[in-house]
């Protein structure tokens, strides 16, 4: 599956940070890619260059996202196999449907479509309602764009939320869990440390015990005007997609944690209906 030329300069470097950032030995990434250890040294060593199969292989063992199997391709002098369309090009039609009808289909709850880095895509009506009622114009750009950043930054929602260093814990855990399966210079890293950079994040809440189980869910309380608001959100993906960009979606639905938030999401989609 492989040849005996030397392999690019930066396909081993790439190969072995990814084993690292996995937790996985020479001999778990041969194992598991079902050739020998060997072979996975001298692959890491520049001694044997990687055929394309064997990359794609190799980024099967590893788990990696589409987008980190196409960079693994070409550092290694291959084309990338995956393609990463717009998601207004015509091809990704039945994904933008898709993601239509669960936005609305999820009404009066809120409900967005976020990219890998949390960034804001598109809202349903309960969304862009329940963040205009607690958030007022003009918005820093990054928290209109970026819900982490919506939710740390001094001036977005962070004001609003009455139990914040537990969300801000919360929040934190989890994006430190995915970002050690990353590389150090992954978005997931960068965003973590641009959230823990924000003034008043308490240092406590940055060390992460990991030998605890992850907190599966956490109720989100909102005051303003005597308005009080309980919610929890859940993280879906739309499956096993070929595309990069659909990959990488996540849909977050927000759940009423109570019957009065439960109203209070009613009666606002009713009233906006009149």
């Amino acid at each position: 599956m492989s040849s005996l030329t030397a392999a690019p300069a930066g396909f081993g470097p790439l190969l072995r940070r990814w084993r690292a950032a996995r937790r996985m030995s020479q001999q778990q990434l041969a194992i598991e890619s079902e050739v020998s250890t060997r072979h996975i040294s001298y692959i890491e060593n520049g001694r044997s260059a990687p055929s394309r199969e064997m990359v794609l292989i190799l980024a099967s063992a590893l788990d990696l996202p589409l987008r980190e199997r196409n960079a693994l391709l070409s550092s290694a002098g291959f084309a990338p196999v995956y393609r990463e369309r717009s998601l207004s090009a015509p091809e990704m039609r039945p994904v933008r449907q898709a993601l239509e009808m669960i936005l609305e289909h999820h009404e009066p709850y809120p409900a967005t479509v976020l990219t890998h880095g949390w960034d804001l895509v598109t809202m349903n009506r309960s969304f862009a309602r329940l963040f205009s009622f607690f958030m007022t114009p003009p918005l820093e750009p990054i928290v209109a764009k970026n819900v982490m950043h919506a939710l740390f930054h001094p001036r977005g929602v962070r004001s609003y939320v009455t139990n914040w260093e537990q969300v801000a814990g919360f929040l934190i855990d989890r994006l430190y869990r995915e970002s050690i399966l990353e590389p150090e210079t992954s978005d997931s890293r960068k965003l973590l440390d641009a959230l823990c950079a924000y003034p008043d994040v308490p240092a406590r809440i940055r060390e992460i015990d990991l030998a605890a189980a992850p907190q599966v869910c956490i109720t989100v309380t909102l005051e303003k005007d005597g308005t009080r608001l309980d919610l929890f959100s859940t993280l879906t993906t739309l499956g096993t997609p070929l595309d990069v960009t659909a990959q990488e979606l996540r849909i977050e639905s927000y759940f009423p944690a109570d019957q009065r938030t439960a109203q209070w999401l009613q009666n606002s989609a009713a009233s906006a209906a009149n």
